[in-house]
């Protein structure tokens, strides 16, 4: 196996620990990639070297305004993902962010998109 196969299943590791953690989440193949669903609803994409872009990342939904925040304070982690990042979404470099930030990542694009009754049934 290739190092880079190798980085890129840790770091998927990190991202299938911290969103199926959360209530109500589930995993699936999309587009052959690890995605992550509370209940019906997608919350973290993995993008592992989409069409060869050469990011190890997740595409997560963000709050208005958060995406050109994030990339203008951290252009080398943050990122305008292909076809969600016109809705708001981010893309996050994997390698280049702690598992605190990580998890506070997901935990974020979860409370965004879990159903409300979920989310009152775990503030």
């Amino acid at each position: 196996m290739s190092p880079e196969i190798t980085i890129a299943e840790d770091e998927i590791g990190r991202v299938r620990r911290c969103a199926l953690a959360l209530p109500g989440t589930s995993e699936k193949l999309s587009h052959g990639e690890p995605t992550f669903f509370v209940q019906k609803r997608v919350f973290v994409m993995v993008a592992n070297n989409h069409h060869s872009d050469g990011h190890t990342a997740i595409w997560i939904p963000a709050i208005r305004g958060a995406q050109e925040a994030m990339i203008a304070e951290a252009p080398g982690t943050y990122f305008k993902p292909p076809y969600v990042g016109v809705k708001g979404w981010v893309g996050v470099e994997l390698p280049k962010v702690s598992d605190e930030v990580l998890g506070e990542l997901i935990r974020r694009a979860w409370r965004l998109t879990a159903p409300r009754a979920l989310l009152r049934a775990n503030p």
